[in-house]
């Protein structure tokens, strides 16, 4: 089974987001799409994990050695000034 990107994962939970709140799926449907959404989440948090730590290993030091920092998100969120 091929892995699939972040990008195409996130895809997915957004047409099931869309799909839940449209209120046409039954009571079934929306549990089965549902618990799909919340592997997809595991899935995405995975990845976004194992992004954090690459980051955070590439960082280096003056003298250039590797030094881990600390991936601080909030620093990269963009803002609306």
């Amino acid at each position: 089974m091929k892995e699939e990107t972040f990008e195409k994962l996130m895809e997915r939970l957004e047409k099931i987001v869309i799909a839940l709140e449209s209120g046409k799926l039954s009571l079934e449907e929306s549990i089965a799409i549902f618990e799909e959404g919340t592997k997809l989440i595991q899935e995405c948090s995975k990845k976004l994990d194992s992004a954090e730590k690459k980051i955070s290993l590439l960082i280096k030091k003056e003298n250039n050695t590797h030094m881990e920092v600390p991936f601080n998100q909030s620093e990269f969120t963009p803002t609306n000034d």
